[in-house]
């Protein structure tokens, strides 16, 4: 499928997208539209080989609009250049700001003349009296016509997508306001008529109902809010302009021997660049001499700077704090962490969350109805015997302040500013779907290596001998290991390359497989490996050996050294617990979400890490390929499952689970399998990312309720449905204001977002550095509340499996299945029958299960019945499935 992005003009409401949608949607071969009134955007996902750009834009024309394909430009040179988005909505404000300016320079003096016989005011004699009633209303009559000019695409949208059978909110203001200027045309007519036959009441009657005010008051004050809103509209791109203002304009590269400073955008892959102190990374490179504190804090959050030396990667638009660096260009472009970020945050940004379908619905016919309630209301009070004036003002209030636009910026602002916030804290939203989701998580898989944990084995523990220093244990230790290309000898490298301990030369060094390495240092012999190897080189020392059993429970790996016959000591590896990893556990249990977590390693070692971290369930001993199989039993279980990983196995999961989050310091895979990447990987954002979730779609009900409760409150009142009963009318000026002024509540409601900080409480026991989360006391004790709690989820995983393993014993043997079909539009409990009745119809199935709560249904089926079967049959009865798994 290809997918391309459109830039469109000419919409005003949800009505417009609505109907852009729905005239693209018809193209063949169209597998997704979806139309952003916020950004004046679409996004199109189609087959190429069925249709192509120029009938989407024909489509789109067709509908009364105009659509172009944007042009995909290299995001450096774009950066260094322009911000179109920002631009596109400053010169939108800066078009309306004129345009109110204008207007009330001649709409003042109109609302002046016209009303100030009613409050007192000094007006010109010439102005006054019956006897010059036509230059009172032929002056109002030439005030209002700059203002109809100045805002004259209201009319002209307005009444060129009423006349493709599509109106939106132009056409209820057109209607409204031209109306009112028909009416005040004819008075004018009528004034004329009566001075000319010396009808001094039809004067007197016309000379008040005008409406020349009326309608110039509509234009002005709907342009006020458009005004608003275009100012408001413009702070909901913050996020990605200051994204984009951090990319650095040009950078210093060594070429030819000399230094030369040249655009960002002229950086090729491969270049060596220098970057000084106090100034931005160009792009993403690895560090190739020198070293350094970067600043990472506008990409990922992380107030304190990270240390950088040669090997380590760099990040674009970070800033160099301290020293001199050179680094070569891995990734330029469009490939650079900034231009992904940027990239995906827009993708978000014009996606539509599932919660916004319900307001396109009533969008989709909001305005045909207002129009027919106006209408149905003008005929009611001329019927009743009202006056056509009163009736008129009726029709024109109902027009007025009816507003299809705050339904249609309710979903679109809050999606955009939450993500534009997400970003701002090291939370890549990929999709308004993956954010709506994230609120209804109740539980969040933890995969242990790279997630809970560093991901990286370090020594914890360094128990010596009697008369044995450790300076003595470490130097023998890395002599050996240094030779051995074992991960665990990794960690013991390190540790002694920070203690600045120097190299023994050793001869005859050979590995044992299952045992571990052995040489000759100071031509004796020394070995270094398990409990076997000294066991069977009859090397023992029980202190030591049981103070390594200890360490074996707390989930280390001790490592036995022994130098001509004598032990040593003894040096335990672990992949430590990252310092955070308890306190974002803790924070997700108290937000009522359970905690899983999965792991290959064994029960011993998987246990170690539970009573540090506090997990409610952990499943050990899982192959990296039965990880997808653990959520789906999770899912089966009516969970809404968030799976939290950074490997290539966890890849599958991340893709089964309803809401995938990757760490950002993880794989290109998991990130790409991803729905949410948390860029700092630091598990406390898994919380802060639900938090923004649910403030989000707080945010967006709100803003519908608001917007509903608005048109269902105003509409009856403008129609003087409480006229007889109350004397409450809606005068059209009022109506006008009211409309504006509720576009721009929806729009300051959601912006309310960027002030959103997720709330986290302190790190339990006060750990505070990877020290303190790292070194454990040995003699940790087990609760028996923990010990009985992992014993159940254990015993439960255990049945899981053997259920699992029946279930396949029987599929196999009677040919049969399980199926869950996620289905939208159930409404009520005859709908559930509808839907049982429904599947239960089709042959081959049996046991049909459909639960109105979870929107879904569980049957089990014969091998030979098709989805497409089981899909036909609910739809057919007029509900949507979503998927069938």
């Amino acid at each position: 499928m290809q997918k391309e992005y459109y830039d469109i003009t000419g919409m005003s409401c949800a009505a417009c997208a609505n109907r852009i949608e729905k005239s693209v949607a018809k193209l063949p071969g169209m597998d997704e539209v979806s139309v952003n009134l916020l950004k004046n955007s679409m996004m199109v996902s189609y087959d190429k080989s069925v249709t192509g750009s120029e009938a989407i834009v024909q489509a789109v024309e067709s509908a009364g609009y105009g659509a172009a394909p944007r042009v995909k430009i290299d995001t450096a040179a774009k950066q260094s250049t322009s911000k179109p988005a920002a631009n596109e909505a400053q010169k939108q404000y800066s078009n309306m700001k004129k345009r109110l300016i204008w207007s009330l320079i001649f709409t003042i003096p109109l609302f002046y003349i016209s009303m100030g016989h009613m409050f007192g005011w000094p007006l010109p004699s010439g102005l006054l009296g019956m006897e010059n009633a036509m230059t009172f209303a032929f002056t109002q009559f030439l005030l209002l016509i700059p203002i109809v000019f100045i805002n004259f695409s209201y009319y002209k949208n307005g009444f060129k997508t009423l006349f493709h059978g599509a109106p939106n909110m132009d056409s209820l203001i057109a209607l409204g306001s031209g109306a009112a200027l028909v009416y005040g045309v004819y008075a004018i007519f009528k004034i004329g008529y009566g001075l000319g036959h010396m009808d001094m009441k039809m004067v007197d009657s016309f000379m008040m109902d005008l409406y020349f005010e009326s309608a110039g008051m509509i234009l002005t004050l709907i342009t006020l809010g458009k005004t608003m809103e275009a100012r408001a509209k413009g702070k909901t791109s913050d996020a990605i302009t200051k994204l984009m203002d951090l990319a650095p304009k040009t950078a210093v590269v060594e070429r030819d021997g000399r230094d030369m400073e040249i655009p960002v955008e002229q950086v090729q892959l491969g270049d060596i660049l220098i970057v000084k102190a106090g100034v931005s990374v160009p792009v993403d490179g690895v560090v190739v001499e020198g070293n350094s504190a970067i600043d990472e804090s506008a990409l990922t959050g992380e107030s304190i700077p990270v240390e950088k030396n040669e090997g380590d990667t760099v990040i674009g638009a970070t800033i160099n704090k301290s020293g001199y660096l050179k680094i070569k260009a891995t990734k330029v472009g469009d490939d650079t962490a900034l231009a992904q970020i940027i990239q995906l945050v827009d993708e978000a940004t014009s996606s539509k969350a599932p919660i916004a379908k319900m307001a396109d619905k009533v969008s989709g016919v909001f305005v045909p109805i207002v129009i027919t309630i106006a209408v149905i209301s003008v005929i009611a009070w001329l019927i009743a015997g009202y006056s056509f004036e009163f009736a008129l003002s009726v029709g024109i209030s109902v027009l007025v302040i009816s507003c299809p636009c705050a339904l249609g910026l309710a979903t679109p602002t809050a999606i955009m500013v939450g993500t534009g916030r997400g970003a701002t804290h090291g939370i890549l939203i990929k999709s308004a779907e993956a954010l709506e989701m994230a609120h209804k998580v109740n539980t969040v898989v933890l995969d242990k290596t790279g997630t809970i944990t560093q991901g990286k084995p370090v020594v914890t523990d360094l128990v010596t001998s009697e008369n044995v220093s450790e300076s003595e244990l470490l130097q023998m230790a890395v002599s050996l290991e240094k030779l051995s290309e074992h991960p665990l000898a990794d960690a013991i490298v390190e540790d002694a390359a920070k203690k600045n301990i120097s190299l023994l030369s050793v001869t005859d060094f050979d590995q044992i497989a299952g045992q571990g390495i052995t040489g000759r240092i100071d031509n004796k012999i020394c070995y270094a490996g398990n409990r076997r190897m000294m066991e069977e080189n009859h090397i023992q020392d029980q202190g030591l050996f049981e103070k390594a059993d200890q360490m074996a429970e707390d989930g280390k790996t001790p490592l036995f050294f022994s130098k001509d016959g004598k032990l040593l000591g003894v040096i335990a590896v672990a992949d430590v617990v990252k310092p955070t990893s308890r306190q974002a556990i803790e924070e997700l249990k108290s937000m009522g979400t359970e905690v899983v977590m999965l792991t290959g390693d064994n029960k011993k070692t998987a246990e170690a890490i539970r009573r540090q971290v506090g997990v409610d369930c952990v499943v050990s001993e899982v192959f990296p390929q039965d990880k997808e199989k653990e959520i789906r039993r999770l899912q089966d279980e009516g969970k809404k499952v968030a799976m939290v990983g950074d490997g290539v196995n966890d890849a599958p999961a991340l893709a089964r689970s309803d809401v995938g989050i990757a760490i950002g310091a993880g794989t290109d895979v998991a990130i790409e399998s991803a729905d949410i990447v948390l860029m700092k990987s630091d598990l406390l954002d898994v919380s802060t990312a639900v938090q923004l979730s649910k403030a989000v779609i707080r945010n967006i009900k709100q803003n519908l309720f608001w917007a509903f409760i608005y048109n269902i409150i105003g509409i009856p009142i403008a129609a003087g449905v409480f006229y007889t009963a109350f004397g409450l009318k809606m005068n059209p000026m009022l109506g006008a204001l009211a409309m504006s002024f509720s576009s721009v509540f929806v729009v300051s409601n959601a912006l309310r977002l960027r002030w959103f900080k997720s709330k986290h409480t302190a790190a339990a026991g006060g750990q505070t550095s990877t020290q303190q989360s790292s070194f454990q006391k040995l003699n940790t004790p087990k609760s028996s509340d923990q010990q009985n709690t992992n014993q159940e989820c254990d015993v439960q995983h255990n049945r899981k499996k053997e259920n699992e393993q029946s279930t396949n014993q029987t599929s196999k043997g009677d040919s049969e299945m399980k199926k869950v079909i996620n289905i939208e539009g159930m409404s009520c409990n005859n709908c559930v029958k509808h839907v049982t009745k429904a599947l239960s119809g089709v042959d081959g199935v049996k046991n049909v299960s459909v639960s109105l709560e979870d929107k879904k249904a569980d049957v089990e089926v014969s091998a030979d019945v098709s989805d497409e079967a089981l899909k036909s049959a609910v739809e057919e009865e007029g509900y949507e499935v979503v998927s069938i798994r």
